[in-house]
């Protein structure tokens, strides 16, 4: 029988409750640095995240474009539709839907998107 070694505990760094990070919130005058600083934390500009989060944008705006075409499907009359199963799981298969467009080209509003977003970024250095 083998002996498993004691778990290492780890050191998390002490946050301020929440009530504190209000009341520090509030105390910052609202053109104050501290609070500027505060809501947006400093970060480089990563391309990876940007063009994830311009994919992302495309998937959600073709799921909006699907969305009603799905929504007037009457499939209650056929053999394996209907009921609360096929109300709870239609928007997420309409998600997939969406996503698999994206993926393989979609509508082309990725592209426009990520460039928007590096323009604002490179725009506003932090």
């Amino acid at each position: 029988m083998t002996k498993l070694s004691p778990t290492p505990q780890i050191q998390l760094p002490v946050q301020a409750s929440p009530a504190q990070a209000i009341t520090s919130k509030a105390l910052a005058s609202p053109g104050s640095s501290a609070s500027t600083k505060a809501s947006r934390p400093s970060q480089a500009l990563d391309p990876a995240k940007i063009a994830k989060s311009a994919n992302d944008f495309e998937a959600m705006a073709i799921g909006q474009l699907l969305q009603p075409m799905f929504d007037t499907v009457d499939s209650s009359k056929g053999a394996f539709g209907g009921g609360p199963g096929e109300e709870a799981w239609k928007p997420m298969l309409v998600q997939e839907f969406a996503k698999q467009i994206a993926a393989h080209g979609g509508l082309g509003l990725a592209k426009p998107v990520y460039d928007a977003m590096v323009r604002m970024q490179e725009a506003n250095p932090k």
